[in-house]
């Protein structure tokens, strides 16, 4: 139809002589779109233009830059490095034919030239090219979706770690930014520990991430704790406080089933379901549900133990006021070895100065949402 754009894929060919022009493009302005250059500097410019050629016909020999030279800027430059070239040369040594491969030449032709023969190999080396031009498109294509799923797949994760804490939240009038800071002490502590040689194959940075996320859901197990023990507004009994113990259990029977749901093994929630379980374990092997020593205890739970003591520490409480945060370093320092890990003890008296930022921006009064101020 009259107007319509010439689709024909387009054939750049270069040689610094007029005859050789003419009879380049006669051989091919049938099946292609052609443009011509007399120079090197010519045959540049052109290839960088858009839309750019499917193919270069390229003469060796030229005065200014010759075709090797020509060959080796486009191929320097990611615009053009990925256009056949075919070297067209009178010169039939191995050397020459040696060289331009070597800088990338897609092929060669020998002058004088054979019709058919320029037809044929034009013609593979741009169904070649169109091959890899679709990979490599399907190529960034599925390298997006899995960049995009991969964000989906973080959001549900968030969503679902978020809407299992608001649970607890809902139960305990003290634990909505008791939450908040435990979170941002865990990951203070993972980032001061992650180049550590006893934790740095767990606090990776997936780990860290996870640890981050999982970590509201520390008590989580809270909401099976009848009311008259959970709002009590004082001490426990011993009797009540085995009830109240029951919540580590609670906790992590609740992430066990959302586990069990997804169907995923080793899914997402294995630090939030270890840290609900064993976050009140003691390094000497007295704490509880299991009475758990050292090593034994996972990692994320060791860092939760930490961040959990010292928020409990400096928060008011109906049965006590609250601790200074220099007390609280103290005793979690004199707790090194018998409550507390000794390496991340040490490593919160290291960044102590950062828990008390996030107690104090994430006070028991609203503030906004966000915490910019404490991103590193």
């Amino acid at each position: 139809m009259s107007g319509s754009p010439d689709l024909r894929p387009l054939v750049l060919v270069v040689d610094d002589t007029p005859e050789n022009l003419y009879l380049m493009r006669t051989v091919l302005k049938d099946t292609y779109r052609t443009r011509l250059a007399n120079t090197g500097e010519a045959a540049l410019e052109l290839a960088a233009e858009v839309p750019g050629p499917d193919l270069i016909l390229l003469d060796v020999m030229m005065p200014g830059l010759d075709g090797y030279e020509v060959l080796a800027r486009l191929k320097a430059d990611p615009a053009t490095a990925d256009i056949p070239v075919i070297f067209l040369t009178a010169c039939t040594g191995d050397a020459e034919e040696e060289k331009g491969l070597s800088l990338g030449a897609a092929d060669f032709l020998t002058k004088p030239i054979n019709p058919p023969i320029v037809l044929a190999r034009v013609r593979n080396h741009i169904l070649v090219k169109r091959a890899h031009d679709f990979l490599k498109d399907r190529n960034q294509y599925l390298n997006a979706e899995i960049e995009r799923r991969t964000k989906e797949i973080h959001v549900i994760q968030d969503v679902t770690i978020m809407a299992m804490a608001s649970l607890a939240e809902t139960r305990d009038n003290e634990t909505g930014y008791h939450i908040k800071r435990t979170q941002w002490y865990v990951k203070e502590l993972a980032m001061k520990l992650r180049d550590h040689p006893r934790f740095r194959e767990v606090l990776n940075d997936e780990g860290v991430d996870l640890m981050f996320k999982s970590a509201p859901l520390h008590d989580i197990g809270k909401i099976g704790i009848p009311d008259h023990i959970l709002l009590k507004p004082g001490r426990f009994t011993p009797e009540e406080f085995e009830i109240m113990k029951r919540h580590t259990t609670i906790g992590r029977d609740a992430i066990r089933a959302a586990e069990a749901r997804l169907n995923v093994p080793n899914s997402f929630l294995r630090f939030a379901r270890e840290i609900a379980y064993c976050h009140q374990e003691k390094w000497d092997g007295t704490g509880y549900p299991q009475g758990l020593r050292g090593e034994a205890i996972p990692v994320s739970a060791r860092l939760m133990a930490v961040a959990d003591v010292y928020d409990a520490l400096i928060s008011p409480r109906v049965y006590k006021p609250p601790f200074s945060h220099e007390e609280a370093v103290r005793i979690i320092r004199e707790g090194a070895g018998s409550h507390f890990d000794p390496d991340v003890a040490a490593a919160f008296e290291a960044v102590s100065f950062r828990f008390r930022e996030i107690a104090s921006h994430f006070t028991d009064q609203p503030v906004p949402d966000g915490i910019e101020s404490l991103k590193h």
